[in-house]
Parts: C-alpha cells; structure tokens; sequence
C-alpha cells in the first residue's frame, strides 16, 4: 500500500519546532558553537558518547510490533468477532442457564479450537514472514557521508549520526534528519511526505530571520522524511530520532493508505459472506421452530448452521497465501515489504524498466575519449576527469568510470595543480552539470559534460581539426552522424565542453553554461545483465508486456533492446510525448514499448497512463528519475544497488542481480491469487449449497437433519482439511495468464456450482429416510414400535459421511477446470489432508466419541449408496464447472 505522511500544525510552538527556528537564524559559526563542533566533524569517540545520549537514529513508531500485539491481531476479523458472539450465545444457553447434569460445554469448544486453529496459523505464517524479511533488510542500508575528524568523509549508516554531526547531500538521498544547512549548491528537496506538496523547494544557506510557527517554512532547514531532488548540500545535524519533527508529528501523523483492489475484493467478500449468514440463520430458525416446534432446539440449530456458514479460515488462508509467497520470495533473496504486492506481481501484465541499472549491469566502463571527428584524445579525458573529480552533486556509474579509468599518472597529479572555484550540479532536466576550476596561474576554466543533445545547445564553437570555430549546420551533422554510429554499437555517449575565464558576477550558475566550445566525446559500454534476456522472455512467455523508460538516447536505448530480444514495435521520445495530450498518448502507448529521452515526470505520466486504461503496472527502476513513477506504479521494484529514495519507494527489491527472480514473482504471485480464489469461491458455492439443503430438510423432515453438535464437528475437520490450501498446486495454463481481482464472478461461480452438492444432499434425505434407516429400525418414521431416536441418529449420521465426502470431494473439483485426479493432482500435503479428513469423519460413526455426538453405525449397504452418489456427483460438477466455463471464459 502507498503511503503519504500528512503535517498538522498546531498554534503553539512545540519544543522541537522552536529548536529548529532557533538554529535557522544563526550563522555558521553560531551554530558550530552552539553544538561545539567544526566543518571537520565529531571524532568517532565523541559521536559514540553523543549516541549513547541521544540514541539512535530511529523512529520509535516504527519499531515492530510485540508479539503478543501481533497474536491478539490474529484473533481480530469480522469471522472471529462473528464466531466469539456466537461462543457468548452458545456457552450462556449450554452451561449457565441449564442444569447442573445437563451442562454441555461442547459447542463452546468445537468454535473456540476452530478459531484458535485459525489465528494460530494466521500468526505462525505472518511471523515466518516477518522473520524472513527482517533478515533481509539488514543487508539493506540507509548510509549518509559524514566528514569523522581526522578520518574525513565516510559512509555510516544514518542510523548512526547524531546531532552537530556534519553531513553531506546530493541528488537521491534522504535526508537522515532534520539539519540546517551551512552550504549548498542548487539544492532542491521534495517535501511532499510532509506537507503534502508535489513541487520540490529550493533551499539556501543563509540564516533567516523569519517569524514562523512552522518550520517547514523555512528555506534553510531540511527535515528526516524528505528526499533531495537536485544540487547538493553541506549540512549540520539539528535533531535525530524521535526528537526530529517528524518523530515530534508521530502521534499526529495520518497514514492514509490506498486500499488495493485485491483487499476491496477481500474485505467486499467478507462482508457479503457475513450478510448471507445473518440473513439465512433466522430463516432456518423459524421454518424448524415453526414445523418441529422446539424452538430452543431451533434455535441451538440455527446456532450450528451461522457457524457452519462462517468461513473463518478465510483470513488465515489469505495471510497464509501471502506470507508464503513472501518467505519463497525471500529465500531467493528477496525483500517484499509489503504483503500485498505478491498479490499484484501477479495480476501485473504491464512491466515498465528503466534501462541503466536495471536490465543493464551496474559497472559502467569508460571505453573510448574522442575528439569531434572520433579520434582518440587524452585532453578529454583529462577534462571529463577534473568535471568528475571536482563535482560534489550526485555521482553516477559513469563519474566513476572516469575516475576509475584516469586512476594512474597524469590524471593523480591534476588534483594538485587545479582548485575548485564553483560548480554547477546536475539535474535530469539539464542533463549535464558543469565545474569551475582555477589553475596555479589563475586561469578559470568552466568544464561541462552531460548528454549530447543537451550539450550542443549550450555551444556555440568547437574545436574543428585543432581550430575553435563556429559551430555550423555541416559540423552539426557530423557530430550528430559520429555519436550516431557509437551509439548504434551500444555505446552511451556524452560530450564535453569548456569555457575559458568566463565572465561572472558572485555564484556561477545555469546561465553561464552558454557560448561554450564542444571538445570531444566519452563513449560508455554498459552492458546487458546475463539474465536480463531470459527473464524478459520469460515474463512475456507469462503474459507480461515489458517495456523500456529511459532517459539515455533512442540509439543505444534500441541497442540494448536488441541485445536483451526486445523487439522494438514502436518507439516514442520525451519531446514527443511532451506535445501529446492525453487521450493521444494513451492509445500510444499501448503499441509502444520503448520510451527513450524521458524526464521522471514523463515516466510517471506513461504509468499513470498505462493505469488508467486498466493495466496492472510494474515499475522496476534504480534511480532518483524513477522514483515517481515507481509511486505510481501498482507494484514498485528497486534492485540492490538503487538510490536510498528508489528504495523507499519500492514494494519489492531485488538483493542480487539474477532478473530471473522476476518470473518466480509473477509465478508465486498467481499461484497465491489462485489458492486465495480457489478457497472462497469453494466456500461460498459449498456454503450456499449447504444451505439450499438445510432449508430443504427444514422445511420437509420432522426433525433436524443433523444435530447442532454434529454440524459444528463436521465444520471442524472441513476447515482442518482446508489448511493446506496455501501449499496446493495451480495448473500450468492458469499461471500463464495475469490475474485480476473480478469480485463479481464469486456470486455467479456460487449459484452455478452451489446447487450441484445439494442435489445429492436431498438424494441423501430420501434414501436414508425411505430406504436405509427404515430397513435398519424395522419401519418408517414415526411407525408403531421403532425407536425414533435410532432411526434419527442413523439418519443424521447418514448425512454426516455424505455431506463430508461431498464437502471435501469439492475442493478437488473446484481447484481445476480439468479432470481432477487424472488431469490434475491437487498437491501431496491437499491430498494427505482431504484424505485423512474423509478417513476421520467416516469411522467417527462407529466410534464412542461418534456415540457421544449422536451418531449410529451405518450398514454397509449405505457405502454403496455413498460411493454411487459421490461418483455422479463428481460427474454433474465436472458437468457443470464444463458449463460454466463455456459460459463465463474461466473457471477460477
């Protein structure tokens, strides 16, 4: 579920608040002093005291649950709430109000197991789940650069920093707490986690003396919870933890959470259960009130049959289903933060992924460094390495290949002969980011890199055959027709540009990128990941359409495709988007599926898109330009090595880099969907089959067809038989095809497959009332001399074995549209259960805890009258389950 976190302001200045507008009106060295700290930073020693004071870094509410709150949870769901009420009911008229000899406390102990058994299931497979994907996460870190004294800048985890901590930001970090900021560079910072805004805000460095109660208004502070869009900052930790204005809104903080169609179906189908059993008992009551005239008997029946009609395993089924695709998600290294999203891996049947990172590897190389006509140049290495080098924003793979490739002499000793003056940092609007640097004889040079296009709108000059020279339409061609062809071999290309001694008045910025003199080209080969071909076959092999949102060039964007067997039916570039409407892009893009070019915010309009024309979209992505559409995507995935706010943002990451991992997604996604569906739409038809032959009987029979007690047995061994669900095969075919959630179906699926049961059940009546317990007692019922007792517990034992075997019998039935048994098998742990059930409730009869229940041993003439009804039965459901497909496309 989506989550955003809401501010509410109250009138008064709480204590966090006022510390944070104190610290926005002092200067620097004010503030330094105020937390006697330098711009070096605490030494490890003092920021291990100063945690020891203040604790960790942690938010206390998000600590995980207690167990106990956990296993209370567990027992909590309107089937238990139902179930507890019908408990009070059934302990009040069996033990307080009866006599001393007369108490019978069975009832009350027939629900309480079926509900202990239930919730404890329920909290056993919540817990293994939780276990797995704690382990998990703890290979899972937030990290900040911190500068530790005299050890200088290093990554801790933000866990670990504490107030006066001096702290570093760039593009895609979160911000670890709420800090002041004492330097910053184009620093912009989405707050919408706390105020619920969409824009970034720019933030700046100078002390403000603004009168506020509210100190989100302040352009110099950043908070824990928001996230750094662009530019860069030099920070000092305010406040940590709980004491941070965000741990200060905790208790007022609202999580408004976006049901997802799958719980709507869930909770809708709950409630629609609930209602038919509130509605049905009263009629059951008074029509055996009425023609039995026991009402007290009536009314302990109507009892049993709310019971019987609750299906209180549903609760622990869906946990269990869920949890279990979890834990088998987490053992292939795994992390599913949120239950749900297995659920939505495998309705999904739209897959959108950026390119770099994800389908590709994460070591970028640096292969060739390029004048304009393609030769090799050492001089534009050496100026993409004082860019790289000098450049405090956000580092990409491609800053680190050039630092890695200009590792050795003369590249080491450029650093000593260069000073930083200024630097202008990257954003995914620009799409280049420049330095400026001052050599030993106070020559200023401006050095810009960034992608091509964007480049050459900056430029007025290049360097032409050794000669700075306009920049003509025939020497524009060329550049564009020489990066063509490196692209083409799957090459990323950026250009480089310089400025010498430009003109400048206080701060550089994005304006003095202009009339600059393009140099030369860096050509990166980031290939492929081995399993990036076969998991995009795989998913369309399962009905996944893949497609590709990058923001690099169509060229090496169609390279990659080609490498990985995408074939590229239609492509589409951000310019191009940019001029379409709406109702336009949302047929295009359905015949597309490459994206090349694009902004975050095209990204996450093409997702929004795919939504609204119904698809179930999956955003895999790594980076801060994916990050919104990830949050608009059904199911958000982030691979191990994503930016902190890729994380945040996704449902699911991806430890390890085998894609494959995808496709056990989609699969375990179905297959839990499947056994979810496979058990309500059994329990709804089995629940109004059964009381389609209640009602019969109640209406028709001089006593009750089965006695309260009996009922709540038989519901007993029936939900125990139901337990293995979770672990039951799915047919090859159904997980071939994405899943959505249809609530309507249940209520056709129920009145096709719902009467089939029932008419073996009246079958049932009128043998065991006219033919078998008349031959067994020595005459009909209510003759002269027979023992109506007996021939009422044989009858009643009767329609126990049959009522079971048909019970259970469905749950082969229904879980495939195919022959069960010879077509399909239901799993080992289904097939042991069913069985063991069946076996159970067969020799209860015979048994003197069956005598204790009212049963009788039945002849074994009644078996051949059984197996002969179960076997057509068997037949008109396969009959019927044949029709209705025929009828409505699919079975479950």
């Amino acid at each position: 579920m989506k989550r955003k976190i809401i501010q509410t302001v109250s009138s008064a200045v709480s204590p966090v608040a006022e510390k944070l507008i104190r610290a926005s009106r002092m200067e620097t060295d004010e503030l330094l002093k105020e937390y006697n700290t330098t711009l070096n930073g605490y030494n490890e020693e003092t920021a291990a005291e100063l945690r020891d004071k203040y604790g960790k870094n942690e938010i206390s509410r998000e600590k995980p649950e207690s167990v106990y709150k956990r296993l209370i949870d567990a027992f909590i769901n309107p089937f238990t709430v139902v179930l507890f009420v019908l408990t009070a009911i059934s302990f009040f008229t069996d033990v307080v109000i009866v006599a001393p000899g007369e108490k019978d406390p069975s009832t009350v102990i027939i629900i309480c197991t079926m509900v202990i058994i239930s919730a404890l299931l329920r909290f056993i497979q919540e817990t293994r789940s939780n276990n797995s994907a704690e382990k998990l996460k703890t290979m899972v870190t937030t990290t900040v650069t911190v500068t530790r004294g005299e050890e200088g800048r290093k990554e801790v985890p933000s866990a670990d920093i504490v107030p006066g901590d001096i702290i570093f930001l760039t593009a895609g970090d979160m911000v670890p707490a709420d800090v002041r900021i004492i330097s910053c560079k184009d620093l912009f910072v989405s707050q919408s986690s706390l105020t619920g805004e969409s824009e970034p805000v720019e933030k700046f460095s100078y002390a403000i003396a603004q009168e506020t109660k509210n100190p989100l208004d302040l352009p110099n502070l950043a908070f824990m919870g928001s996230n750094v869009v662009s530019g860069s900052a030099v920070c000092i930790v305010l406040a940590t933890g709980d004491f941070t204005c965000f741990g200060s809104m905790a208790k007022a903080i609202s999580d408004n959470q976006v049901t997802t169609s799958f719980e709507k179906g869930i909770n809708s189908v709950s409630w629609v259960l609930i209602r038919f059993m509130m509605c049905m008992v009263p009629v059951v009551f008074f029509i055996n009130g009425f023609t039995k005239g026991d009402w007290f008997q009536a009314f302990l029946f109507a009892l049993s049959v709310a019971v019987g009609l609750t299906p209180e395993m549903l609760p622990m089924i869906v946990t269990t289903n869920l949890a279990k695709g979890a834990v088998a998600m987490a053992n292939k290294k795994t992390i599913v933060k949120h239950l749900n999203s297995i659920q939505n891996f495998g309705a999904m049947d739209v897959l959108c992924t950026d390119k770099t990172g994800t389908i590709t590897q994460d070591h970028i190389v640096l292969e060739r460094y390029l004048d304009i006509h393609g030769n090799e140049d050492e001089r534009i290495l050496r100026h993409a390495f004082l860019n790289s080098y000098y450049q405090t924003g956000l580092k990409n793979l491609m800053d680190v290949a050039i630092i890695n490739h200009a590792k050795t002499e003369p590249y080491r000793s450029l650093r000593e002969k260069y000073t930083k003056v200024d630097e202008i940092p990257f954003d995914f609007n620009r799409r280049r980011m420049s330095v400026v640097i001052r050599d030993q004889d106070g020559k200023t040079q401006l050095i810009t890199k960034g992608a091509v296009e964007e480049m050459l709108s900056i430029c007025t000059y290049t360097e032409y055959n050794g000669t700075v020279v306009e920049l003509s339409d025939d020497i524009r061609k060329e550049i564009i027709s020489t990066v063509a062809e490196l692209s083409n071999q799957g090459m990323r290309v950026l250009a480089v540009a310089q400025k010498n001694n430009p003109p400048v008045e206080g701060v550089f910025s994005v304006k003095d990128e202009s009339d600059m003199v393009l140099i030369g080209y860096l050509a990166f080969l980031d290939p492929p990941k081995d399993t990036a071909a076969a998991a995009i076959m795989a998913l369309n092999d399962y009905g996944v359409a893949v497609k590709v949102l990058t923001g690099d060039s169509d060229a090496v964007a169609k390279c990659i495709c080609r490498q990985v067997g995408l074939k590229v039916d239609n492509m589409l570039l951000g310019s191009e988007i940019e001029e379409m409407n709406d109702e336009k892009l949302a047929v295009v893009v359905e015949k597309t599926n490459l994206f090349a070019k694009l902004t975050p915010q095209q990204k996450a309009r093409i997702v929004r898109t795919l939504r609204s024309n119904g698809h179930i979209v999956g955003f895999m992505g790594d980076g801060i330009n994916d990050a919104a559409a990830m949050h608009e995507a059904d199911v958000a995935i982030s691979v191990d090595t994503a930016v902190d706010v890729a994380k945040d943002s996704a449902d699911i990451i991806l430890l390890e880099k085998d894609l494959t991992v995808l496709e056990q997604g989609v699969i375990e996604g179905r297959r839990t969907f499947g056994n979810i569906i496979k058990y309500i739409k059994m329990t709804t038809s089995s629940n109004f089959g059964n009381m389609f032959s209640v009602v019969t009987a109640s209406a028709f029979l001089p006593f009750l067809p089965m006695q309260p007690i009996q009922i709540l047995f038989l519901n007993l061994i029936y939900d125990i038989s139901c337990i293995a669900i979770p672990w039951d095969n799915m047919d090859e075919d159904y997980l071939k095809i994405p899943r959505k959630w249809d609530a309507s179906s249940i209520g056709s699926f129920m009145i096709w497959l719902g009467p089939t049961s029932s008419v073996f059940d009246i079958t049932t009546y009128i043998i065991m009332f006219f033919v078998i317990c008349p031959v067994i007692t020595g005459g009909a019922y209510g003759s002269k001399g027979i023992n109506s007792a007996s021939f009422i517990s044989l009858f009643n034992s009767g329609w126990f074995v049959e009522s079971l075997w048909s019970q259970t019998l469905v749950i082969h039935m229904i879980r495939t549209p195919r022959i069960p048994f010879i077509q399909s098998r239901a799993s080992i742990p289904v097939l042991l259960s069913t069985s063991a059930v069946i076996a159970v409730g067969t020799v209860t009869p015979y048994t003197p805890f069956g005598r204790v229940l009212g049963m009788a041993a039945m002849p074994a003439i009644y078996f051949s009258w059984l197996l002969a009804m179960i076997l057509c039965y068997m037949l008109l459901a396969t009959f019927m389950k044949t029709m209705y497909r025929r009828r409505y496309g699919e079975l479950l």
